[in-house]
């Protein structure tokens, strides 16, 4: 670490991993996160922040405001985890069956709240801090959730900016990338209703399962035909839902896919193919369906002026060996977007190592980038309100 205030939010470490760990062990999912809420929005009161809470349901935003300074900066965290059964041998393992923090958003919180006991401490920097925290990201719900509840007309920035870990990427390094940088995801759900059968009479029957099946591999020609090559698009069937018994022929039957997209356009255009592709493949067996769309996806998009400040920043506080600039995109998504749609900004990637990949049920957040990511609030804060 080489610059001073590194040292002094190290010298907090220990409280934040204890801060981490209780979150750790009582996950929440989204838009389900009241006990969370409640935990972050009493740590920044004790810090001396003004707290507004239930922004967006479960959002909290904690404003401070030091000196005569005009200008203010966002900082975001998400703070909800996932319905995967955690496997790790922890002693602050989750304690709740079946649900577990296991893309780091405990950490992630944990960073941003070391972050404002660092500069409630200070009060190093002259103007406003708006820290964000928000409920339901890996649903794709809490940041669109804020934004219409007036997260920016009620608490004003000149920009926001996030922050994911991420494994396979350098421990403790920055990553930074301008433009497109994480694709737009839509997940819907296709029903198709057939007609049902005893298994050893399908001439009665319009059988979903074939329909389905076809379905299956027809929209996986959408991507290998119809987008170039040089573009990014995948097309995921996840789920496959119809039937119980093997002499039975389904009435109905229920396709979960997920879809990611890098370009606005290409989206557009691989969501209409995805239409076409469900109407013929029903209408040529038989079957009636039904495509139930969820909350529109969205392209996030890191502003080059931003990303290349926040970058300058990492360098002079990290040195310049712990900085990636023009990194690859990634086909994961991120409901920061949104708030990108609104403000400028920057969402920059810190190096987890070499643990398992986030959702996975062995991944594990390394406590050792903590005080980085802190750092990194920090010094954004301190650059840009001086």
């Amino acid at each position: 670490m080489k610059n001073p205030l590194t040292a002094q939010i190290k010298d907090s470490h220990d409280e934040m991993k204890s801060w981490m760990n209780h979150m750790h062990q009582h996950p929440e999912l989204s838009m389900k996160e009241a006990e969370t809420a409640q935990f972050i929005a009493e740590k920044m009161k004790s810090f001396g922040f003004e707290v507004a809470e239930g922004i967006g349901k479960y959002g909290v935003v904690a404003s401070v405001k030091n000196g005569e300074g005009t200008k203010s900066i966002g900082l975001r965290a998400d703070f909800d985890a996932l319905p995967i059964q955690e496997v790790n041998d922890l002693s602050y393992k989750s304690k709740k069956e079946g649900v577990a923090h296991l893309c780091g958003h405990d950490g992630h919180t944990t960073m941003l709240l070391g972050a404002a006991k660092y500069l409630a401490e200070t009060n190093n920097f002259n103007g406003t801090v708006r820290m964000i925290f928000q409920p339901g990201e890996e649903t794709m719900e809490g940041g669109p959730a804020m934004i219409q509840d007036g997260l920016f007309e009620k608490f004003p920035v000149d920009a926001v900016y996030g922050m994911h870990n991420m494994p396979g990427l350098e421990k403790g390094k920055f990553y930074f990338r301008e433009g497109e940088t994480m694709a737009a995801v839509d997940n819907w759900e296709i029903e198709l209703t057939g007609k049902g059968s005893h298994g050893s009479m399908p001439e009665l029957s319009i059988d979903p399962v074939v329909c389905g099946s076809s379905l299956v591999m027809a929209l996986q020609t959408i991507v290998s035909r119809n987008v170039s090559p040089w573009q990014n698009s995948v097309i995921t069937i996840g789920a496959f839902l119809s039937g119980n018994a093997g002499n039975v022929i389904p009435a109905n039957a229920i396709l979960r896919i997920n879809i990611r997209n890098m370009d606005p356009e290409l989206r557009t255009k691989v969501l209409n193919r995805i239409r076409e592709v469900v109407k013929t493949q029903a209408e040529s067996y038989g079957c009636g369906y039904e495509i139930r769309e969820g909350i529109p996806g969205a392209v996030l998009v890191n502003t080059p002026e931003n990303t290349s400040w926040a970058a300058d920043v990492a360098r002079k506080t990290f040195g310049q060996e712990n900085v990636v600039y023009n990194m690859d995109p990634y086909m994961g998504s991120e409901d920061f977007a949104f708030m990108l749609q609104q403000k400028k900004g920057n969402y920059v990637m810190l190096g987890n190592g070499d643990t398992e990949m986030v959702h996975h049920p062995e991944y594990v957040f390394d406590q050792d980038i903590l005080p980085l990511g802190a750092a990194y609030w920090a010094a954004l804060v301190e650059n840009y309100l001086r």
